[in-house]
């Protein structure tokens, strides 16, 4: 297909742009494959360059012979384009619409695009599975790694490399894999150097209505227990949902069958409530009545502040298990890709240092998210513009976008354990969305491997990782931490994300100006340290050179 067949009119000059708390700029606008280009001649105005893959909806109005459009996009902003003419504005309209809901993923611009950088290091082999287990055999030795997936036979949303219990043979595996949903067996999440305890991640047990049991299933995860302990099972769903699950095959472990195995039911909403509560908030975050009242009441109303509290108790009880209790973790929910991967990421910022710097967070995602098959395609098909109306079955849904609030509500609590700023997450949540790198496409290692993303896209990883780049992510606060840091989920501590979903809704410049005082602070204390360590040290020398004026 050629892209020039979706454009009706790729030109129109005299086009009005309008965007909240920036000057108003005409000029024309031009579309190509990818791109929604506004170019004006005046001067000192900035282009706007806007990926179709990042245009949610968009709504059309007329006047007369005016048209407008207004693009509603994934990262939350809403532009408003004013175009002369009927015909002209129908057309635009016509080709974003095709443009922004192209079902090929290799007609995307990951495969177009071509980077303007040196890529200095190539983000696709930053972070594989064999170098993070030789971390893991530093540490160990009771684990393997295991190519029982080297073909994505067993598990299709699993890597091809997974780390199990050393003891644990290729067949039991196996046989675990089709007690499991989807053929998502226990994994090793994390390993906890402090006591040697560890979280795992699976589906959930397909137990069924008849108590199924699989021996090979209870042989591997009994064989991460050490000899008298026990471990706890959170299943991320309430009880009720759970044993709803036995009627469709699902399930979850009894006692019998796991009997050193305490299981705890935590509530964490499924998909399609969390898309309503994105939906919802963003609505009373776009509202401009100024009514106070109406905007808290539409803020409670969104439950999206209940879901980040729900998320962040289970990851601290997870947490609290491995470290205080001195017990291993199985974590999983019912497929074991969404919630089960907020859980098993956030325990780990909470117990792992290295998972607060820069790299440490890349390779978090990478491993709990990317490798271990968060269907990214599906998930943020869409974002809280889009009604789903091309969709037959909704599968969009804020799971990582709620992963990323609360990893804020952390790194807010404590400012200076993060190597990286606000800003790293944001932009996290961009590229989720919309991006001119391949990291983000496709729903598991197994999609990747298909679409050949590595040989055939930039990694994101390839530009977070250049040296000036990691420099406006990097956090000036930071002082390293090798504490374990157990944020508060009370009501009072945790707040609405400003920098995403109030971003647009404000002029910046105030908080902008604020951040580089700080910068200027914080570089100007440095300075005066470094003086003051190079007049102790001219001190000293003083009075190494004559010590007898000392004594006198």
């Amino acid at each position: 297909m050629e892209f020039a067949e979706l454009i009706k009119t790729p030109r129109v000059d005299g086009v009005v742009l309008r965007r909240p708390f920036q000057p108003t700029v005409e000029g024309t606008l031009c579309l190509t494959g990818h791109h929604l280009i506004l170019s004006s001649r005046q001067d000192n105005t900035e282009e706007l360059w806007l990926l179709h893959a990042n245009i949610d909806c968009i709504e059309k109005r007329f006047v007369g012979t005016l048209g407008t459009i207004i693009v509603k996009c994934k990262d939350l902003r809403v532009i408003q384009l004013d175009i002369p003419g009927m015909e002209e504005c129908l057309n635009i309209a016509s080709s974003i619409e095709a443009l922004s809901t192209l079902d090929s993923v290799s007609l995307m611009y990951p495969f177009f695009y071509r980077p303007m950088f040196e890529v200095i290091e190539d983000g696709w082999n930053s972070f594989l599975p064999e170098d993070s287990f030789k971390d893991l055999e530093s540490m160990t030795d009771e684990w393997r790694l295991s190519d029982v997936n080297q073909d994505y036979c067993v598990c299709a949303s699993y890597p091809p490399l997974v780390a199990v219990p050393k003891d644990v043979d290729d067949d039991t595996l196996r046989k675990a894999a089709a007690f499991r949903h989807a053929g998502r067996f226990p994994v090793l999440s994390y390993y906890h150097k402090k006591n040697g305890m560890v979280m795992m991640r699976s589906g959930q047990p397909l137990t069924g209505t008849n108590g199924r049991r699989c021996k090979e299933d209870e042989k591997l995860i009994n064989a991460t227990l050490r000899a008298g302990k026990r471990g706890y099972i959170i299943d991320t769903r309430t009880i009720a949902v759970a044993q709803q699950a036995k009627a469709r095959g699902g399930g979850f472990e009894s006692e019998a069958n796991y009997p050193q195995w305490r299981r705890i039911h935590k509530a964490i909403e499924r998909s399609s409530v969390l898309q309503e509560s994105l939906i919802k908030l963003v609505e009373a975050c776009n509202d401009q009545s100024h009514n106070m009242d109406r905007w808290l009441s539409k803020l409670e109303a969104s439950n999206w502040q209940t879901h980040v509290k729900e998320i962040l108790t289970t990851a601290c009880l997870a947490a609290q298990c491995i470290d205080r209790e001195g017990a291993s973790v199985l974590v999983h929910g019912t497929e074991g890709t969404d919630s089960t991967l907020q859980v098993t990421s956030l325990a780990q910022i909470i117990l792992d240092p290295t998972c607060r710097t820069i790299r440490g967070f890349q390779a978090l995602v990478e491993r709990e998210w990317l490798q271990a098959g968060h269907p990214f395609q599906q998930r943020c098909v869409q974002s809280a513009y889009g009604n789903g109306s091309s969709v037959k079955v909704r599968c969009e849904a804020p799971v990582f976008l709620l992963f990323l609030d609360c990893v804020w509500q952390i790194l807010r609590q404590f400012p200076c354990s993060f190597q990286f700023s606000e800003h790293f997450l944001v932009l996290l949540f961009e590229h989720a969305y919309a991006s001119q790198f391949g990291t983000f496409l496709g729903n598991s290692a197994a999609e990747r491997a298909k679409l050949k993303l590595s040989q055939k896209t930039v990694s994101l990883w390839s530009w977070v990782n250049r040296p000036q780049e990691a420099q406006r992510l990097s956090n000036p606060l930071y002082e390293a931490n090798s504490l374990v840091i157990w944020p508060s989920v009370a009501p009072q501590s945790l707040l609405l994300w400003e920098g995403v979903f109030l971003r647009w809704n404000r002029s910046s410049r105030c908080l902008d100006e604020a951040y580089e005082e700080m910068v200027h602070i914080i570089e100007y204390n440095k300075e005066l340290q470094n003086k003051v360590n190079s007049l102790r040290r001219q001190l000293a020398e003083l009075e190494t050179d004559d010590p007898l004026q000392h004594t006198e």
